[in-house]
């Protein structure tokens, strides 16, 4: 009898516990779906990086081609798309990342080590600006211009052949220092940037 005591007091035990959970509506949990595979963008995602004297400068970007995705008619960019004279999200989708291992100065502008935004303000026959923001994160389409960190002139010119989806590099440049690039359709953008000391 001494050994029905610890079995009658499991089984005791056992059906206080589940009995509440056999009692609850809807009965056993269905096991979950299997993940599905995200939609492909229409604008792919990119990351350029390189280092440039000892420090990384790195782009996180989305790369929108010329033609319509829905129609797949060729569009104008320039002043179409992208209109002349209105802050751009510089790609697609979230918001451009820049983000330096180390203080730089592009276009003349002093840029702490982090992470930023970029936004570009084209500007039909004067120079278009490069906007590095402080914010990070948001939508390309949420702009705060009191985000500002700086706006930096950008040289324009021809690409030496089309560009069908837009493309951002940072390239290092033989004399010292790195050149960042704006380029899509018929046109480039460059800012040159270095390390600060």
């Amino acid at each position: 009898m001494k050994h029905w005591k610890p079995i009658v007091s499991t089984l005791a035990l056992s059906m206080v516990v589940a009995l509440p959970l056999m009692a609850q509506p809807g009965g056993s949990t269905p096991a979950p779906k299997p993940a599905t595979k995200a939609p492909a963008r229409v604008s792919p995602g990119e990351v350029t990086s390189t280092v440039v004297d000892g420090n990384r400068v790195t782009l996180v970007y989305s790369r929108p081609y010329t033609k319509d995705p829905k129609t797949g008619a060729a569009r104008k960019i320039w002043g179409g798309l992208v209109p002349y004279g209105q802050v751009w999200r510089a790609g697609a989708n979230e918001a451009t990342l820049l983000i330096t291992q180390q203080p730089i100065e592009i276009g003349g502008a002093t840029v702490p080590a982090g992470a930023y935004s970029l936004f570009m303000l084209p500007v039909e026959g004067g120079p278009s600006k490069l906007i590095i923001n402080k914010q990070i994160g948001q939508w390309g389409s949420q702009y705060d211009d009191k985000q500002d960190l700086a706006r930096v002139d950008l040289v324009q010119s021809a690409t030496p052949e089309s560009v069908d989806q837009f493309t951002m590099r940072v390239a290092k440049e033989a004399a010292g220092g790195g050149t960042l690039t704006l380029a899509w359709e018929n046109l480039q953008f460059t800012v040159p940037y270095s390390v600060k000391k």
